[in-house]
């Protein structure tokens, strides 16, 4: 006899979500990850019940055994958190790996790479509003200089990049456009096969707009050639309580598709439905 029984009225998604919320609260995460890899939806539960610190503590760890395209889950983590969760995330691992997140973060790259990415997760930005007008305008000309002379690596580079406030960046950026007549990423697409290029990118764009960011990872991520279920996991688990209205608006704008409907037309299931449920199917 099956001791399985449904209850007369079906719990929704989001009930059914906090309920393994609650059941996961004293588990290992990482254990659970480790074996569900194959059911797709249990991940995005796994991820989205998770408090947001040790989520991304998760997601840093797994993106540091692996090289180029994991490094740009290093920036996502790096820029588009605030300094007090960037700080969160940071005491997260070193609570669950013995070890910090810088530490590991300079054991696992190098070169440019690393002498990018150390900073950015060691970061601590002011995060007010308050901007140096005078010191954007000279430190466009100095982006403008080093970009100019294919310096890409170099100290001044990161150095903005990785210490300034979000909106000192945003000034920076807009004074290196009105100056020079080109947004700064188009200056970074010399080489669109360079890695590191790559990596500049999307750290300007996850300072700037994030969204614009999040909407690309996704674009690429539901295309014609397969679907990337990594990646659609992470940003949906990641962004559903912080910009998702926004990154659905410019995945509108820039597919002519609503996300909803694309998410329906590459994905299946109960794990179509907790995309859906998570992304906020139907909202205006």
């Amino acid at each position: 006899m099956s001791t399985l029984t449904v209850p007369e009225t079906i719990p929704s998604v989001p009930e059914d979500c906090e309920q393994l919320r609650k059941a996961f609260a004293d588990r290992d995460p990482l254990l659970f990850w480790k074996k569900c890899d194959v059911d797709l939806k249990m991940i995005l539960v796994v991820l989205w019940t998770l408090d947001p610190a040790e989520r991304d503590a998760l997601l840093a760890n797994e993106a540091t055994k692996r090289w180029t395209s994991s490094n740009q889950v290093l920036v996502e983590i790096a820029c588009t958190r605030s300094s007090h969760d960037l700080l969160l995330v940071r005491q997260a691992y070193h609570a669950r790996y013995k070890k910090s997140l810088e530490e590991d973060v300079a054991y696992h790259t190098t070169g440019d790479f690393c002498k990018l990415l150390v900073p950015l997760v060691s970061s601590y930005r002011y995060e007010g509003d308050e901007v140096n007008m005078t010191l954007a305008k000279s430190e466009a000309k100095i982006l403008h200089e080093k970009i100019s002379e294919k310096a890409f690596n170099h100290e001044d580079i990161i150095r903005i990049l990785a210490t300034r406030s979000k909106a000192q960046i945003n000034a920076t950026l807009n004074h290196y456009k009105n100056q020079f007549g080109n947004d700064i990423n188009k200056d970074l697409k010399t080489d669109p096969k360079d890695e590191f290029l790559a990596i500049l990118r999307a750290t300007v764009k996850c300072l700037n707009r994030p969204e614009k960011y999040f909407e690309k990872v996704l674009r690429l991520a539901i295309n014609k050639h397969g679907t990337d279920e990594g990646a659609l996991t992470r940003v949906v688990a990641t962004r559903a309580e912080v910009d998702m209205k926004f990154i659905k608006d410019e995945y509108h704008r820039r597919s002519s598709v609503p996300l909803d409907r694309a998410i329906v037309k590459d994905t299946n299931g109960d794990y179509e439905d907790m995309l859906l449920a998570l992304i906020g199917h139907g909202d205006a």
